[in-house]
C-alpha cells in the first residue's frame, strides 16, 4: 500500500471517519469495534474523530473513548496509528451543532480529548469549525499554545477558507499539516482550499467524500444521484470494484496531499473504502471522472 504524510506522520492512503460509530443510528459496540478492527486490518492508519461525535445531548467524548477502546482491544500493533481528534464543537439536547472557539474552551477540550484517548500527546488536534464569536487567530493560537506545552504535536483546522488557512500557516508554521473540509463529487466549494493545501504540502482531508455516490450495486447509479455520476459506476464496473471505490481512487488522484477519510459503521464499509489505495485509475479515467463532475 501507498503511504501519504500528515506532519512527520505516514499515514494509509484513505482513513476512517469514526463519527458514524457515536451519533444517531450508530451501531453496537460490537459492531462498532469490529468497524475499527476491520479498517485497521485493511490498512487504515488515520482514525478521525472528535469529542462533539456523540447523541444530542450526551456527555462529550463517546467517540474517542469508543476509539480508544478498540484499538486497546486490537490484537495487532497500532504503533502506526494516527488518532486525529477535534475541539470547539457541541452537541445539546435539540441535536444542533453548536461552535464555541474561545482559547479557554479549546484548551479545556483538548485536555479532556487527551484523558479519553489514553495518550501522552495527540498526534493531531484540529479546530473543529472557527467561531465566528471569537478572532481566528485566538482559536488558532490555542492550538499553538497546546503545542508548545506538549499536549498536542501537530495542529489541523477544519471548514475553513483559504484566506484562514493562510492565516493560521502564519501562526502555526509547519505545525500547520491538515485542512478537513468537505469535498466530494456532489460538493466541491472547497476546491480552491484543496489547491492551496497542494502548494504548501499540508495534508487535505475530505469529510463525507462519497457525497452524490449511493451505496449502490455495480448496476449503475441511483435515481437520486446527480446527472452525470453514473461516469463513476461504468468506471467502477470496469475495474469489477465498487462506484465508492472509483470515488475515493479519484480523489487521490487529485493530489498527493489528499487523505479522503469516508465515515463507515459496518466492516465491510471500511474494507471496500480501503480498496481504494490500491486502484490506479488511468488518465483518461481520471479525465472522464472530472468532466462528469464538471471539474476543469
Amino acid at each position: 500500500m501507498n503511504y501519504r504524510t500528515i506532519g512527520d506522520f505516514r499515514v494509509g492512503p484513505i482513513g476512517l471517519g469514526a463519527m458514524p460509530l457515536s451519533i444517531e443510528g450508530r451501531p453496537d459496540e460490537t459492531r462498532a469495534m469490529a468497524t475499527v478492527h476491520a479498517a485497521l486490518d485493511a490498512g487504515v492508519t488515520l482514525l478521525d474523530t472528535a469529542d462533539s461525535y456523540h447523541l444530542p445531548g450526551d456527555e462529550p467524548g463517546h467517540n474517542e473513548l469508543l476509539v480508544a477502546r478498540a484499538l486497546a482491544a486490537y490484537g495487532g500493533d497500532t504503533g502506526d496509528v494516527l488518532v486525529t481528534t477535534k475541539g470547539g464543537r457541541g452537541r445539546p439536547a435539540d441535536g444542533s451543532w453548536t461552535v464555541t472557539g474561545s482559547p479557554s474552551h479549546l484548551k479545556a477540550a483538548a485536555e479532556a480529548s487527551l484523558k479519553r484517548l489514553g495518550v501522552e500527546a495527540i498526534g493531531l488536534y484540529q479546530l473543529h469549525k472557527p467561531d465566528p464569536a471569537v478572532p481566528f487567530e485566538e482559536s488558532v493560537g490555542a492550538l499553538r499554545d497546546l503545542i508548545d506545552e506538549g499536549k498536542i504535536r501537530f495542529a489541523g483546522i477544519s471548514n475553513t477558507d483559504t484566506g484562514q488557512i493562510r492565516q493560521a500557516r502564519a501562526i502555526l508554521g509547519d505545525r500547520l499539516v491538515s485542512v478537513q473540509n468537505q469535498y466530494s463529487p456532489a460538493v466541491r466549494d472547497s476546491e480552491a482550499e484543496l489547491r492551496l493545501c497542494a502548494e504548501l504540502g499540508i495534508a487535505f482531508l475530505p469529510w463525507s467524500p462519497l457525497g452524490g455516490i449511493s451505496r449502490s450495486s455495480l448496476d449503475g447509479p441511483s435515481q437520486l444521484e446527480p446527472e452525470g455520476f453514473g461516469a463513476f459506476h461504468a468506471v467502477a464496473r470496469e475495474h469489477g470494484v465498487s462506484p465508492q471505490q472509483v470515488c475515493l481512487a479519484w480523489l487521490l488522484a487529485l493530489s498527493p496531499t489528499v487523505v479522503p477519510i469516508p465515515g463507515a459503521s459496518r466492516p465491510e464499509t471500511i474494507r471496500d473504502s480501503a480498496g481504494a489505495a490500491d486502484l490506479l485509475l488511468r488518465a483518461q479515467e481520471i479525465r472522464r471522472l472530472d468532466a462528469a463532475v464538471g471539474r476543469p
